[in-house]
């Protein structure tokens, strides 16, 4: 009867000393990691949306960017036409 005693309190002091601490930590720790990996989901959602913000700000739509190029080869192509007619837009040099 002796040894039975002895087991269980064997088998008492290993769960008191040991696997309640260790458990206890380990419950902290997975505690903590999730605090953290929160706290780092909502900083990666921060700048997610500055992100997206600054997309927006900075977006330009398809038909602007062809209304610009448009434009401007227009205007190379006027600029082409005066060259090639030997317009002169400050006068006659030989004149000075």
């Amino acid at each position: 009867m002796h040894e039975t005693l002895q087991g269980g309190l064997d088998l008492a002091w290993w769960i008191t000393a040991v696997e309640l601490p260790a458990m206890t930590a380990l419950f902290w720790l997975i505690v903590r990691a999730r605090k953290d990996a929160e706290s780092a989901f909502a900083a990666l959602r921060e700048n997610l949306a500055a992100y997206k913000l600054e997309v927006a700000k900075t977006y330009v739509s398809v038909a602007t960017l062809r209304d610009v190029e448009q434009r401007l080869t227009d205007h190379l192509l006027r600029i082409e036409t005066k060259l090639d007619s030997g317009f002169i837009p400050f006068g006659d040099p030989g004149r000075r």
